[in-house]
């Protein structure tokens, strides 16, 4: 088994309800499309049922990440949440001294990261990197794009829906 995957209740909801939607509705709606392909008869050359075929591989290898991402789930609560600290679950606003800019970052697990929106992994470099310390730490981060230099200004608890 891999490692624990970090997730909020939200984010753990979420797939559930993805999980739970292929496996109960949109499994079934592929099976009947592949028996209607079927119907039309010489499967060598019927795009119907090779779409049809193509779609349930996909399905089916989603069903099965997602099974195993809800094994390996471990939900961030409270208790997990060390006051001070940067911990996955923490918003941090730091001071970019590269680019001379003030940043918000909010540190999640891998599967519920989007950068876009400020929400880093924390496997990320800068999620990583940020782990651990406390705010007025200055914080020199390798990236793939270059060193970054982040003093650390605050510190909260991540709350679902502010940032959505």
């Amino acid at each position: 088994m891999g490692d624990e995957i970090l997730l909020t209740k939200e984010g753990y909801a979420k797939l559930k309800a993805e999980y739970e939607e292929l496996v109960s509705v949109t499994r079934k709606e592929v099976a009947e499309r592949l028996k209607e392909a079927r119907a039309f008869g010489d499967l060598s050359e019927n795009a119907e049922y090779d779409a049809a075929k193509n779609e349930q591989s996909e399905v089916e290898a989603r069903i099965l990440k997602l099974e195993q991402m809800l094994r390996q789930a471990k939900i961030m609560d409270d208790s997990d949440y060390e006051e001070g600290v940067v911990n996955a679950g923490s918003s941090v606003t730091v001071f970019d001294k590269n680019a001379g800019v003030e940043k918000v970052y909010t540190i999640l697990g891998a599967s519920e990261s989007d950068p876009f929106k400020g929400i880093i992994s924390n496997v990320s470099p800068i999620g990583k990197g940020l782990l651990k310390h406390k705010v007025g730490d200055v914080v020199e981060i390798e990236t793939p794009g270059g060193k970054v230099t982040l003093e650390i200004r605050a510190i909260q608890m991540y709350s679902a829906g502010k940032d959505e």
